[in-house]
Parts: C-alpha cells; structure tokens; sequence
C-alpha cells in the first residue's frame, strides 16, 4: 500500500452494523477519493469514583459499554475514566442517561469525526494508506490510516446560480467553471451566444444538472447566498417533484435543513464543499456597505449585474423567460461570472484552504473560532494528563474590553500613531497566559523567579513552563512573517484572523476554556501597557490626545514635515520597545514580545467632541495623511465612514475637510452647498439605506423612519401584485419628504430639504467649524440688506 496525498473535503458518521463508520472525502492528484474508517469507538469522560455507579446504570440499561480508568485528571485534579462505546447511538444514550442520574459526563459533545481528527493533528491536509479499490469517478480505501500531511489542492470549482419566478419555478441554471459553462434552461432550441443546454420542463432541469455533476464532478459549489437561496430553492422544487437530487460523488443524494433555533441553514453534497461568497467573505473579515451582489461586485472589480433594482429585475426576468431566453441565458451566467472572478479576486478559496489547514476547520465552516481552538489545544491537553471543562455559560464574569482612552478635541497640526503590533496575542505571548498554564500556575507562589508564576489579574496567575498557548502563538507568529516575506496573502490573512480569535475564544462563554481571569489577565494587561506607554509618550514632550485598545495618538504639538514627522516616531518606537524590554526582564523575569510600531503621521487631524457636549469623542476622528497624488482624508467613525449617512452628507464633509485641512476658507462652498441642496442639485444623493434588524410586525411602540418606508414599500407591493420585500428583515433605501419617510422606489411627495439641511449637513458643520471660529447656523442664515 503506496501513501497517498490527500485534502479533506468532507466527513461524515454513522452507526452500521453494531459499530461505527467515518467516511473522509479528499481531493487528491489522482482524483476525489472516498475513505472509510471503521470501528471507531465513541469516547467521552466521567469521574473515576462514579465508575461503579455508571455501570450499573449502563448495565440496567442493557448498553454495552466500557469504563477504563485513565491516567488523565480534571483541571481540579480529580481521575477520570473514559467510557467507550461501540455506536454514535450507545454513546448518546449512556450520556443522556449518566447525565440524568447527576453524574459529571466531560467532552461528550464532541463528535467522533472532530475527535479523530484532531487528536491525529489532521488538518486539511493528510496522507494516508488502505486498502485501494477504483470506482469510476473515484477510488475507495478501505482500513485507512491517516496522518498530518503538507498536500496543497487544485480544487475543481463551479459557481452556480438560478432563476426563478417570483414564486419559486425554477426557469433556468447557470454553471460556470472552467471545465463547463452552460445555462440550462426550460425551452425550445433557438440560437443564442450563451451555451444553451435545453429542456423540457421543469423536472427534466433538475436531471440535467444532476448529469452535469457527474460528468464534471466539481470539488466545490461557489454562489451568492447559493444555501440559503439556490439550494434551498432547488430542494424546495426537487421535493415538489417526488424525487431526490443525486448532486454528490457515488451517486448520493443532497440534503437540505435549517436549524431551529439559529435558523442557519446547511446543505450536504457528499464528497462536494459548498461555499456561500457571502459567507466566506464575512469569514475572511471583509465588510461591504451593502452585500448585494451587484454592491460587493462593484466594489471589488468596479462591474456588477445588468439589472439591480428589485422590482424592474423581476419584471425582466419574467419578460426575458417569455420573450427572450437567450437574454435571460446571458444574465444568467453573468451572475455566475461575477462569483468566480469576486473569488478570484479576493483569493477567498487560498485563504479558507490555509485556514483549513492551520486549524483543521472545515472549508465551508462559518467563523469556528471556539471549533478551532479546540482543534488545536484538546488534543495537547490530553497528552499532557487533562480533559478539558465542560461549557459554563450561565453565571459567568465578563471581563473588561479593549482600553479606549477619554481623547482631547481639538484641530491639531502633525499626528502620530504608534501600534502595538497583534497587542493581544503578544500579551498572552509575553505573559505566558494559557488555560493549563493557569491552573498549573496557581499550585505556585508568584514571583519572579524560574519556579514561580506570572502575576495575572483577578486572580489569574501562570506556569512560565506548563502551557500551549504562548507556543502556538509562536508558531503562527512566524509562519506569518514568512507567508509577508513570500508576498503569501491568504496564509497570512489567516494566520492573523486565526491569531487575534484565541483572545475573543477565552473570553466567550461559548467556549469551554472560558475563564474570566485568562480574559482579564489579557485585556487589563492591555489596559496597564497602554496607560504606561502613554506616561512615557509624555515624558518625552509630547501630548497624548487618544488611545484605542492598540493604538495610542501623538500630538507634536506644532505642525511637522513628513521627514522630522518620521524621524520623532522612530525615536518614541526605539524608547518605547527598549523600556518595555528592560522593565519585564527586571519586574518579571520575562522575554518581552511587545512590539510597538510606528504606522501614521497625519499632516492635519480632528477629534471632535461627541455631539451638543465639549466631551471629546471616542472611536471617531479625521486625518490628512500622504502627499501630492497620494494624500487622502481617513474617517473613522464620522459620517463619511458610515452607510446610514445619505452620500449628500458624505459629498459634503470630504469637501468641508479637505478645505478646512488645506487651510482653505469653507464659507462660500458651505453656503453654496446649502443653496444647491435647497435647489434640488443633490436630489440623487438624499437616499438613506438601512437595515430592518427584525420582521416589520414586530415594530410595535417607536416606529423609526426605516420601518415606516419599508411599511409603506409593501402596502403598493401588494396593491400592485408585486413579491413583498421588506417583511423578514432586510435592506431599505427611502427618503424623508414633507409628508415623512417615503421608499425610494415609490416616492410622490416633494423632498424635506430643511431635514437634510438640519439632520446631515449641520451635524457635520458643527463637529470642525468651531475649530476654526465658525458657526454654522450663522454661516447658514439668511443676508439682511440695508433697507
């Protein structure tokens, strides 16, 4: 038996013949293969004192199962015994069963696939041998044996999409891929520029792509919500024609479900990833003003859909079904294009794979980051003689956030920002912060000596030897800079997300390890560094005006060149990194991994006060930065930066700034602007867009604007006989008019221009105008003559 490369696709388990069956597909150079691992025993823990209680209990309950005492402890050092079952089924039953009978059962939530994966550390990539046997589109193993391995896949990828009336009958389907392109539709041949593959009806659709599947057997389905749309549509239309949709490998059917309580829906194509663009790019940590495919494609290749309005894309789409199908084609595959080449683009496909193999996650997981922890750390904790805490998400202490300093308002000259570079993970890193860490640290004295623990907060404190975590951080530390130097986007992009969720995991009580003093012990260590280095800023005669969780904000109180701007942030970093150094050496006996970095020199910058208050303000500023060709104005947390501001209000503030920044004066343009947008100049630009963050019906007491459009939206939907659009949540664009909110798309009354003038352009006006020794109003008001 030759060893073999292989990538995960999918994993499966059930209960057969008394045992149990894992079925692994990979992806590999000679094709998709299908593992099969039996006889895998379900394990979860008890306490080794309730053997002889759960026993009885099993046996009265005629389950075979077996108690092994085990040399593994609890995090109270308190023997385990693990309870081996030889079904899914058993292992559930005796469970539940111990569990009613007030008897401590640990680890039994987690999968069998989860835990022979991760306790063999494979993640996403293996190599493994079996026995071999070909199929015709694949080749199965049998007693396979699997362990880590380095394989990168060529994944085989098409990107699908429907169309569909607006009562779910399906008209065609579009494939792109670069094995095939077509649009299989309903109809009669007639020519057309789009491969065409005919059909019937709608039944024979359904078949056709079934076909297609088999002939090209693509590894992954990419889509725009394609699970929650696409394939729960198709499953709809497939069930209304009494029959199954055989879209997996081995000639297996798809399945379809939706969670009750999440209402998450997921969708099974064994042998085959599904991959929602929309998912994946939230994944990624990309954010778009506006998740519509048309947006997102706009945004990122500067193209999008030939039809984006909701109401006149439907119509088409009905006009083009009857009249024109060649049209609707072309449509078609263009939305399936615009999927490949946003993928593409983004590298999002590179970067799920990279994560796959960091973490062991699955390709078409959403976040994970509590699943990909644990992928990491259980198996460590085992060998090092612990199970892991069950989760505790009743009674639990919050720990405090990021630090975010009270700022100073002003107009000021030269900026800088000093960062500490990935602040949190470098804490737990420097710190030695880890879950067994903590509970073998507190069996010590605190101190600073080699046999003595780290000083945490509220209680926490840490073995300088016993832990994983600072390791692992270490590690992807590392890979992290190599992927920079190897100019490896994805890799890196994943290593960082994957670094900066171990804080977020030990502070959720979603996850077993929670524990407020490993939370605490990193964000009020954050907190400590960034008051300190704040005291040594100021030390050296310069002004402190904002600080954010990592992030600390320099006054050279006076305005700078870029060179001396520079040379000044280079000295602060060398100071800062050198004191921090020196300071947990002789307070701690530590290695300090702080590194602060110098990341920006604003030419002009504003932080303003919060509104109708001289407060200053937090998580909101402004700042010039760069020169000539390359100067631009950053927003953070201003009207510019934010999606419920009209682009009236956001026209106006870059403008407004960039005067005010040049050392321009803005009375004329903001008079003017007020004039034009009186005179309906910028009626285009008056366009608020929010989002319906419940189902209409259950705005009951305050109505806000958005609901009242989104209401009025569907009351002439329905007189009209159009779909209703706004009732489960969703996206509204509307204007305000004299008579109130009115949706964009049906508006009849004249536009409120006094309500933009007072609501979008004064608020902007008055968060610099007093800066500079103006007003507003007084700019706005009306010019007395002399008679």
């Amino acid at each position: 038996m030759s060893v073999t490369q292989g990538f995960i696709l999918s994993c499966s388990t059930k209960d057969r013949s008394g045992m149990t069956q894992i079925d692994i597909w990979a992806s590999t150079e000679s094709g998709p293969a299908k593992l099969t691992i039996d006889k895998e025993k379900p394990v979860f823990f008890i306490l080794a004192e309730d053997i002889d209680a759960a026993t009885r209990i099993a046996s009265s309950s005629n389950l075979l199962v077996t108690f092994s005492s085990l040399d593994l402890t609890t995090f109270d050092d308190q023997p385990v015994a693990a309870c081996y079952s030889p079904t899914i089924r058993t292992s559930q039953l005796i469970s539940e069963r111990l569990s009613a009978a007030n008897i401590l059962v640990l680890e039994s939530d987690i999968k069998l696939t989860e835990r022979y994966l991760m306790e063999r550390y494979l993640k996403g990539s293996i190599e493994f041998i079996g026995v071999e046997s070909n199929h015709t589109s694949y080749r199965q193993y049998t007693q396979v044996k699997c362990r880590p391995g380095n394989y990168i896949p060529e994944l085989k990828v098409v990107s699908l999409d429907i169309e569909c009336s607006e009562k779910g009958v399906l008209y065609s389907i579009g494939l792109d891929s670069p094995m095939d392109s077509r649009v299989i539709m309903i109809g009669e041949n007639e020519p057309a520029e789009t491969a065409i593959q005919w059909v019937k009806d709608e039944n024979a659709l359904l078949s056709a792509l079934c076909e297609w599947f088999a002939t090209f057997d693509p590894d992954v389905i990419i889509g725009w919500s394609v699970i929650d749309f696409d394939f729960k549509l198709l499953h709809r239309r497939a069930e209304f024609h009494n029959r199954p949709l055989h879209l997996g490998r081995a000639s297996q059917a798809s399945s379809f479900r939706t969670a009750k309580q999440s209402q998450q829906s997921f969708v099974n194509i064994p042998g085959r990833v599904v991959i929602d663009g929309i998912d994946g790019l939230k994944t990624a940590t990309f954010s778009f003003p506006s998740w519509s495919l048309e947006s997102v494609s706009q945004t990122l290749l500067g193209e999008g859909k030939a039809i984006h309005n909701v109401h006149s894309r439907m119509d088409e789409i009905n006009f083009m079904f009857k009249k024109d199908k060649p049209a609707l084609a072309k449509y078609n595959l263009q939305d399936c294009a615009l999927v490949s080449r946003i993928f593409k683009h983004t590298h999002l496909l590179d970067f799920l794979i990279e994560r796959s193999r960091l973490t062991g996650l699955a390709l078409d997981r959403i976040g994970g980051s509590v699943a990909a922890f644990t992928n990491l750390y259980l198996p460590q904790l085992h060998r090092a003689g612990y199970v892991a805490p069950n989760l505790h998400s009743e009674n639990w202490l919050a720990s405090p956030g990021g630090y975010v300093m009270d700022s100073i308002p002003d107009l000021y000259g030269s900026v800088l920002v000093l960062d500490f570079k990935s602040l949190y993970p470098s804490i737990i890193r420097t710190f030695l912060i880890d879950p067994m860490g903590m509970i073998e640290g507190l069996k010590l004295e605190v101190g600073k000596e080699s046999t003595q623990a780290v000083a945490g907060f509220r209680g926490g404190q840490f073995h300088r030897e016993k832990h994983f975590l600072p390791a692992m951080i270490e590690h992807l530390w590392q890979a992290r800079d190599v992927a920079k130097q190897n100019n490896e986007q994805a890799f890196s992009q994943a290593i960082k997300i994957i670094m900066n969720s171990f804080y977020g995991v030990l502070g959720s009580s979603g996850c077993r390890f929670f524990d407020t003093r490993l939370a605490s012990s990193i964000t009020m260590r954050g907190h400590e560094i960034m008051k300190q280095t704040k005291v040594l800023v100021e030390n050296k005669g310069y002004q402190v005006i904002y600080g954010d969780t990592d992030s600390t904000f320099i006054s050279l109180n006076g305005t700078y060149s870029k060179q001396n701007a520079d040379k000044i942030g280079t000295e602060l970093v060398t100071h800062i990194n050198q004191w921090w150094k020196e300071h947990l050496l002789n307070e701690f006996g530590l290695t300090s991994y702080l590194e602060v970095e110098y990341e920006t020199h604003y030419r002009k910058f504003l932080m303003p006060t919060i509104r109708g208050s001289e407060t200053g303000s937090k998580k909101r500023y402004a700042g010039l930065i760069g020169e000539g060709t390359n100067e631009t104005i950053i927003f953070k947390g201003l009207e510019s930066a934010r999606t419920d501001w009209t682009p009236l209000s956001q026209r106006f503030q870059q403008r407004l700034y960039d005067l005010i920044f040049h050392d321009k004066p803005p009375e004329d343009y903001v008079r003017h602007f007020v004039e034009q947008t009186k005179d309906g100049v910028f009626d285009t630009e008056l366009v608020y867009r929010k989002r319906l963050r419940r189902k209409l019906h259950e705005y009951q007491k305050n109505i806000p604007p958005q609901v009242r459009a989104a209401r009025m939206a569907d009351e002439i939907n329905a007189q009209l006989g159009r779909p209703l659009q706004y009732q489960n949540k969703g996206v509204i664009e509307y204007v305000i008019t004299v008579n109130g909110p009115e949706p964009q798309e049906y508006v009849k009354s004249p536009i409120d221009y006094q309500h933009y003038i007072d609501k979008q352009l004064k608020p902007i006006g008055d968060a610099i105008l007093p800066f500079i020794g103006l007003d507003f109003d007084t700019l706005c008001a009306p010019q007395l003559g002399l008679f």
